[in-house]
């Protein structure tokens, strides 16, 4: 593993923030590309990436922080300790409010922000795989298992590599996506989104070690759940619809296929 990719001027450069940055920028040019098929303001794409990054990263942290309680360390104030669900919220919180100011049809932003989401998820966790941050699974000796000897969380013992699985989850989840977003109905993508995730996670954390809540699943497991209903439910409502390209743009934005 390489949590420090290189050094650049006696900075070192690790593998997490890259991965968090090359996720940011594959999320921008999916969703440019979509703001410029439906007609929107592809500059207005990058401003709900960047702004639902670092306002994702920054509900990540107070998550984490409030899990902790009593309990935390400067460390925790450092670069590592995020929740992936804090972050979820604060994002998702950030976008509706920047729809809502740019006057952007809601339903078909959550279509076309499906795919990215989970591209850039996956890039995110091939980051945690490389950087050994500790989101490991349980020890195996399946073929396939890892050590992580030099990882931020260093362990001998060879485990099932998670965020391995994540990562190629999510990306698989985003190349459907992406396939199927002129043919299906916008909250129907959304729905296959939020249901393809939500199970990816809660299987995967049967792997994983970490602390059984209420009824023996873990909080990410509950959240997961929570996330796998709101998507049955959109794709219960939905149905196959004309390709969304033929939709009208929003009021006030540019027609940039004109």
């Amino acid at each position: 593993m390489r949590p420090v990719l290189f050094e650049l001027f006696g900075l070192e450069i690790n593998s997490y923030g890259v991965s968090k940055a090359l996720a940011a920028m594959l999320a921008g040019i999916l969703l440019t590309r979509e703001f410029r098929r439906l007609g929107w303001d592809e500059d207005r794409a990058w401003t709900l990436v960047w702004a639902a990054t670092f306002l994702g990263f920054a509900g990540a942290k107070l998550y984490y922080l409030a899990e902790q309680g009593g309990r935390v360390s400067p460390h925790d104030l450092g670069s590592a300790g995020f929740t992936w669900y804090g972050g979820f919220l604060a994002g998702t919180l950030t976008v509706l409010l920047l729809a809502r100011r740019w006057g952007l049809p809601w339903r078909a932003l959550a279509g076309a922000l499906a795919a990215p989401l989970a591209a850039a998820y996956g890039v995110g966790r091939l980051g945690c795989f490389l950087s050994g941050d500790g989101t490991y699974g349980q020890p195996s000796d399946l073929p396939w298992a890892m050590s992580f000897p030099n990882g931020t969380v260093p362990t001998q013992v060879p485990v099932h590599p998670t965020a391995l699985y994540e990562a190629v989850g999510a990306l698989l989840l985003a190349i459907l996506l992406w396939r199927i977003r002129r043919t299906v109905a916008p909250m129907a993508v959304f729905g296959l989104y939020a249901v393809g995730s939500g199970a990816t996670r809660l299987l995967i954390e049967e792997l994983r070690v970490n602390t059984e809540g209420w009824l023996g699943l873990t909080q990410p497991q509950w959240w997961s759940l929570a996330l796998m209903i709101v998507g049955t439910g959109l794709l219960i409502r939905q149905r196959r619809v004309e390709p969304l390209a033929d939709a009208p743009a929003p009021k006030g934005t540019a027609d940039l296929n004109a």
